[in-house]
């Protein structure tokens, strides 16, 4: 039965997404500019803005779902690694990345695609990086935007209990009306809104959950008596049942001894920071910056958003154990954690803007999603590979028909109610970091990288993601290390193996490499 608070909850969000949509169908020409490439320098977006738009294009309903769900579930190790692991990539992305792509991509024909940057770069005038980069878009997208979907569907299934896939669906078709009539700077600019949202939903939450629970000493005491649930080197084993439930006995959850959590699982959490070298949405609102000197008030807002976003997301889902220890019995069901702190502590509409916290989220990142894979279809590789003198309304066609496609293959993964937002997410960041996120490195600091070593890198460390997730990580042991580690460490020896190899860059390549810096933008 569905709660008479749930649509009052529900309230903040129709307002919030209608003011949104009102905002969009003023700047429904913003899309068009970006599905034909075309980037005013008006829509440069600000510090504050960028710092906070590429934050919450990134998170996502994973920070508001995926991570506190694993923190609940198996305590704090795995999440606490991974969360590390973020800001320190965060800070890393933004300090050695982010001054040096905007004034090289300046210098490679002003480009403001990762695609366009890449072929640019390396003067690839037959375009088969741009392609190639265009189609690993397009396969990585499609599974982030399922994420995205799986984070609606969870959302309003447990605010109205209705049916999932009916819930997920409706979300999906949401997300892509609002993407349909949006544009790039319309994302950048809102997000500034979603950014600050997100972070007062996790501070609000986190708060009133250590209320709730009694204060920091209570809630500290009666996790204590798990095994290895505060553990920074141990992981808490929920004893389960043949299903995969976590057993429950007189009300309290089941756990076998703990875990040992070595090397080899801190390494795979703290790796996840090497993503954010290769991720599409944040490295072209980089590019985006109005002018480079900004990057560094960009960076600290940035990062201090991050790392105490993450802090929040995890101390959340440690603390709903405590509150509500049998609520879950699952990591995928423990992923609406948030959800239910939210209704039980909080007035209905208060509880509202809180859970539009999350709807922001995932909208916010579906949209970007989805625009920077039609924009790579539609201009990488219809026009620049396949169409060369195609018209405009040519290109505007197939960026929607591409919409389209990436919406119903997203629907189409996302379909499953157990699916795990966290494991979906992470499958999606380990594409992107290993396929995108070696080649940018060497690409701004290593002036012998060549067109063959780029190509070589990209694939390899698609391909290694692809494979090792699937067919080696199951062997366990060192071989159950997250898949980004070797698929990074793979795609970056392929790079420089293979540039060795092969004929050096042109002279004008290495021109502008030895003088991009000194671009002042």
């Amino acid at each position: 039965m569905v709660h008479t608070t749930s649509w009052v909850a529900c309230w903040p969000s129709l307002c919030y997404f209608r003011g949104r949509r009102h905002r969009r169908l003023r700047v429904r020409e913003a899309v068009e500019r970006e599905l034909r490439g075309v980037l005013h320098r008006r829509a440069r977006p600000r510090p504050v803005a960028l710092a906070l738009s590429a934050g919450a294009s990134d998170m996502s309903g994973w920070l508001l779902m995926g991570l506190p769900g694993v923190a609940y579930f198996t305590g704090a190790s795995d999440a606490m690694w991974t969360a590390i692991g973020l800001a320190l990539g965060t800070y890393l992305n933004w300090r050695i990345v982010a001054k040096r792509l905007r004034k090289y991509s300046e210098v490679a024909n002003n480009s403001i695609t990762l695609p366009d940057f890449f072929s640019n770069r390396f003067h690839d005038t037959k375009h088969i990086l741009m392609t190639v980069s265009a189609l690993i878009i397009l396969l990585f997208f499609c599974i982030y935007v399922g994420s995205c979907f799986v984070t609606v569907g969870k959302l309003f299934t447990t605010l109205f209990g209705l049916d999932y896939a009916t819930m997920m669906i409706l979300g999906a078709i949401i997300v892509f009306l609002y993407t349909f009539v949006g544009g790039y700077m319309s994302v950048c600019t809102t997000d500034l809104i979603q950014g600050l949202l997100m972070f007062f939903a996790l501070a609000v939450v986190f708060v009133g959950s250590v209320t709730q629970a009694g204060g920091v000493d209570n809630m500290i005491a009666f996790l204590s008596d798990i095994p290895g649930y505060l553990s920074a080197t141990e992981i808490a084993t929920p004893v389960v049942d043949e299903a995969g439930h976590q057993m429950v006995e007189n009300g309290l959850p089941l756990f076998g001894e703990a875990g040992t959590y070595g090397a080899i699982t801190i390494a795979s959490g703290l790796v996840w920071g090497l993503g954010y070298f290769g991720m599409p949405q944040v490295l072209v609102r980089f590019m985006s910056i109005k002018h480079s000197r900004e990057i560094k008030k960009a960076r600290i807002i940035g990062t201090v958003w991050c790392a105490t976003s993450l802090a929040c997301a995890v101390c959340i889902g440690l603390v709903g154990r405590a509150i509500i220890p049998s609520q879950f019995t699952t990591q995928s069901a423990a992923e609406n954690v948030f959800i239910v702190l939210s209704e039980m502590m909080l007035p209905a509409f208060l509880c509202g803007l809180v859970v539009s916290g999350i709807f922001a989220a995932s909208m916010s990142s579906s949209s970007s999603y989805l625009l920077i894979s039609s924009s790579a279809v539609a201009n990488n590789i219809f026009k620049g590979l396949l169409k060369k003198d195609a018209t405009d309304r040519q290109i505007m066609f197939v960026a929607r028909i591409t919409l389209v496609v990436i919406l119903l293959f997203g629907v189409v993964i996302s379909l499953d109610e157990d699916s795990s937002i966290f494991n979906i997410v992470s499958y999606a960041w380990a594409g992107f970091g290993a396929s995108f996120g070696p080649l940018m490195l060497l690409s701004l600091y290593w002036r012998r990288t060549n067109l063959q070593g780029a190509l070589a890198g990209m694939i390899v460390g698609a391909v290694t993601v692809v494979v090792w997730s699937n067919f080696i990580a199951p062997l366990g042991g060192i071989f159950a290390i997250y898949e980004l580690l070797p698929a990074f460490v793979l795609a970056t020896a392929a790079i420089v193996v293979v540039s060795l190899l092969t004929k050096e860059p042109p002279q004008e390549v290495y021109d502008e490499f030895d003088h991009y810096l000194e671009a002042d933008v």
